[in-house]
């Protein structure tokens, strides 16, 4: 029968095959959850609960899902402390959108397993908003990493789930899927800000009609550019714009 684990790293890779060799295709991070469907050696196969992507991911990663946890880490980078004081800072952290349980509060902290965090530091997961651009400075300069689902390392469709994530929108791993799913198209002489522009194998968003920011492999980081300079890279490369569409 399936079970329900959570993930109890900072991260956890999700890799296409029971092997830390294999290729790494997404990423959970710490509190997100995950349905096993079968154990292979030191891995469980099955998929993340959020977008029903699959794979394999370590078992030493994963505890048993207990109650369901309410909050949402609503910075960049966050260090756990060893007591609630701010002279108790430790080197472990956790990252943007990494989901925690409140176990209790004293002063401007909270405790969270055997660590503290601040209180400033989170917010409620059902809060909900229409501007998923509202945290993109978080990625900005992050490196780009295939698979990549963190503001440790990410790839051009990891930045856009992470950021409709952060404000409770479903959206899917990959950009194939993600041009399915949105359904509004727009042309681009109509592009604004929010806008996904598609090609193949790749995905940026529009920042004004001027700009856009994307996880651009050949830059190696999550940078913003000018949309007429990266149409004409691309179209170079035999690339050219698939569609536009607006999320809803």
């Amino acid at each position: 029968m399936p079970s329900l684990i959570i993930c109890k790293s900072k991260i956890s890779n999700l890799f296409k095959k029971p092997n830390k060799n294999s290729e790494l295709t997404s990423q959970l991070l710490f509190g997100e959850k995950f349905i096993v469907q079968k154990k292979i050696k030191d891995y469980y196969k099955g998929y993340c609960v959020y977008d029903n992507y699959s794979g394999y991911v370590r078992m030493n990663n994963f505890e048993k899902a207990k109650k369901k946890k309410l909050y949402r880490i609503n910075k960049k980078n966050v260090f756990l402390y060893a007591s609630p004081n701010n002279k108790k800072k430790t080197k472990k952290n956790l990252l943007f959108n990494s989901k925690i349980l409140i176990l209790s509060r004293e002063r401007d902290f909270i405790k969270i397993g055997r660590y503290w965090i601040k209180k400033e530091s989170i917010s409620k997961l059902n809060n909900s908003s229409n501007n998923y651009l509202k945290n993109i400075s978080f990625f900005l300069n992050t490196k780009y990493l295939w698979g990549g689902n963190s503001t440790e390392g990410i790839d051009c469709s990891g930045l856009v789930q992470e950021l409709m994530k952060s404000i409770n929108k479903k959206c899917p791993r990959d950009s194939k899927d993600q041009l399915i799913f949105f359904k509004k198209k727009i042309l681009l002489s109509k592009i604004k800000k929010g806008d996904l522009i598609f090609w193949k194998g790749h995905v940026a968003i529009a920042l004004d009609k001027k700009k856009l920011v994307h996880a651009y492999g050949p830059k190696k980081k999550v940078t913003i550019m000018s949309i007429s300079q990266t149409i004409n890279i691309l179209q170079s490369k035999g690339l050219n714009i698939i569609s536009i569409k607006r999320p809803t």
